[in-house]
């Protein structure tokens, strides 16, 4: 099954690296123009160049609401519509237990985690999706359908992603919405994880290795082609087999 996205338009947020960057170069070289956001626009050049297809860049905060209208006009002036909307930003700026965070840590992941994917959401529908349905795909996290120790808020916020994720497909279709939740990944990013514990937990998973950014990639590549036409309102777990193990629940 070839995939192509020819004539499609996607913007990416988060794509200067990790799982963002990867889906951005995947979907670039099937045929998609790609605007690749980010906050920091010498990180995107860099990312771009590694990519062979169509790309723009615009730098822009993924849960400022003014700099996303624009990175959205952006795109519509650069390439004429929005297609495909991957909201995969997000941060994690609090390690702990839930009861243990404060209040600036608690809003800022959930400022960047759970408004900025609404609130794109909400202007790319309103500028270019509610006229021409297209896809919008939520990085979420198997956080958000498990506890772990240390990440609570950060599931958290990945939790109310997949609610968000089928809550919207009731409501804007023929849009479709859906989400990839993923397991530990090989990015900076999860780079504290990796580090201190991949190899550990690599060993407890049925595939016996961590995921890559292209896994992720691949999958969001037929979640956003016409080939998953009869899918929404889903989140796709891709974890190595992890969650098969209720060790690695938890």
């Amino acid at each position: 099954m070839e995939i192509s996205f020819e004539g499609k338009v996607a913007l990416v947020t988060g794509a200067s690296k990790g799982i963002g960057k990867a889906i951005a170069k995947t979907l670039a070289e099937s045929g998609a123009k790609v605007m690749m956001s980010s906050r920091k626009e010498d990180a995107l050049r860099e990312a771009a160049k590694e990519i062979n297809g169509v790309t723009e860049v615009f730098a822009a905060n993924a849960g400022d609401i003014a700099s996303g209208r624009e990175c959205i006009a952006a795109t519509i002036e650069k390439f004429g519509g929005v297609d495909i909307l991957i909201n995969n930003a997000a941060t994690n700026p609090y390690y702990g237990d839930s009861l243990g965070v404060d209040e600036a840590r608690f809003d800022k992941t959930f400022q960047v985690n759970l408004k900025g994917p609404l609130f794109w959401t909400q202007m790319a529908y309103e500028m270019a999706l509610k006229e021409k349905p297209g896809v919008i795909l939520n990085i979420a996290s198997v956080g958000g359908m498990r506890t772990e120790s240390g990440l609570s808020i950060y599931n958290l916020t990945k939790a109310a992603l997949i609610h968000f994720t089928r809550q919207l497909a009731s409501e804007i279709g023929p849009n479709r919405l859906v989400g990839i939740a993923p397991g530990l990944v090989k990015t900076d990013f999860a780079g504290f994880l990796v580090e201190n514990f991949g190899d550990k937990i690599a060993a407890t998973v049925p595939l016996k290795r961590l995921g890559e950014p292209e896994d992720i990639a691949n999958l969001a590549t037929f979640l956003a082609s016409d080939s998953a036409s009869w899918i929404t309102g889903e989140t796709y777990v891709i974890d190595g087999g992890a969650g098969l193990n209720t060790s690695n629940a938890g």
